[in-house]
């Protein structure tokens, strides 16, 4: 083989790679193999862990969460703490220096060594396995706790038995989600007026009056509404008087 096919054939591979992480070299695969890497070489010793408060949380697109945590080492003082979802080999990257999460992230903590983030304004997008990251003063002095929190972002939809239906026929709504919120109820407007508090509307029978655009909430977010679905009511087939003449 030629040295010029060698290098075109090298600089194939380097592109299938380029797209398997995405042009700028990041996914979530990378901060596994590189933890992995790590437990290879005996870095993580006892005494090390994080503790996440829950390992799954389903939350409502616009709403804000709170994910939280709490750490422990060994030995030294810690010098960092962050919370990340993305690296880039050897660097992993901070929510606060992360473009995808400008403005809309926070993370307090306290002395009794437990730290919670916060994600305002969430995005589907936003659906990721978040980890937390500590450094301390010690050689080797860094850990990140695994399994972290998987976070699912969901928006509302609603879903309709019939979009198009005649006078007298039944209709379901339901307000749908991607993922479950728990112990969450649902509001429903139609044309933008609060008629309904309920999962399901249920129209049974349909009449004209019911035409119009319908959207749900979560009860107590109400400004985070479902895009608007329009149900179409056709008028039913009238009944016509027949008349007989008199006879005489």
């Amino acid at each position: 083989m030629s040295v010029t096919m060698s290098l075109s054939v090298l600089g194939f591979l380097l592109v299938l790679v380029a797209v398997a992480l995405g042009q700028d070299g990041i996914n979530q695969s990378t901060c596994v193999a590189e933890d992995a890497a790590s437990l290879a070489k005996g870095i993580v010793t006892p005494g090390w862990g994080v503790n996440y408060s829950t390992q799954s949380i389903c939350a409502l697109k616009g709403s804000t969460v709170n994910l939280s945590c709490s750490y422990m080492y060994p030995s030294g003082t810690v010098t960092s703490t962050f919370w990340f979802t993305k690296c880039k080999w050897p660097t992993y990257i901070s929510l606060l220096n992360d473009s995808d999460y400008t403005g809309r992230v926070n993370y307090s903590s306290n002395q009794m060594n437990t730290n919670t983030l916060t994600i305002t304004d969430l995005r589907v997008n936003d659906s990721a396995i978040y980890w937390f990251r500590f450094l301390t003063d010690q050689t080797e002095g860094k850990y990140y706790g695994k399994p972290g929190v998987t976070l699912s972002v969901t928006g509302l939809q609603v879903k309709m038995s019939a979009t198009t239906v005649t006078e007298g026929d039944r209709v379901t709504l339901t307000c749908i989600t991607t993922c479950n919120l728990p112990g969450s109820t649902y509001i429903w407007y139609k044309n933008r007026q609060l008629i309904n508090n309920n999962t399901s509307l249920y129209l049974n029978p349909v009449s004209s009056m019911d035409a119009g655009n319908y959207s749900c909430a979560v009860n107590g977010f109400n400004d985070l509404r479902s895009p608007e679905k329009t149900l179409t009511v056709l008028y039913g087939p009238k009944e016509h008087l027949s008349i007989s003449p008199f006879l005489w």
